[in-house]
């Protein structure tokens, strides 16, 4: 199954942190990895004064279920030094999203896919755009391409 992640982070080496997770989401399965190149960009619906965020998107394949991947990419986000309870509006060391599974819409309490607020963030779908411009996002039927020129 084709999966699309995108990192992000704004403490540290984010480079460096990038690589490493790409590591340990290999170890855990994760296949063919293919990463954009690092995209800078202010931090959006976070606390005043947030530094900026630096994101890339991974392409790669996947053959186990959408909640193991999430597990796999949280225990990513903890092993590069990310708290388990953590705001989503702070400054983090990594965060490890999964953007698309395949073709598939899931929906539930804990994990919705397309992630919900990718097609309307220019730091997603610009690094999406490098790597995987022709992409559908199976909520639209439009290719990431045609989403970032929508923006």
């Amino acid at each position: 199954m084709k999966i699309i992640l995108m990192l992000g982070g704004n403490i540290g080496d984010s480079a460096a942190v990038f690589r490493e997770a790409c590591r340990k989401l290999t170890a855990g399965g994760v296949r063919n990895i293919r990463m954009s190149d690092i995209f800078r960009s202010a931090a959006v619906d976070c606390v005043p004064g947030t530094p900026d965020f630096c994101d890339a998107a991974i392409s790669a394949e996947w053959d186990r279920s959408p909640l193991e991947l999430l597990k796999l990419c949280q225990e990513t986000e903890r092993a590069a030094g990310r708290p388990a309870n953590h705001s989503s509006r702070e400054s983090r060391i990594l965060d490890v999203d999964i953007i698309l599974f395949g073709d598939e819409i899931i929906n539930t309490p804990e994990l919705t896919i397309p992630h919900p607020r990718a097609i309307s963030r220019e730091f997603v779908l610009a690094p999406l755009c490098q790597i995987e411009p022709q992409i559908l996002f199976p909520n639209t039927n439009l290719p990431a391409e045609q989403l970032w020129k929508n923006i």
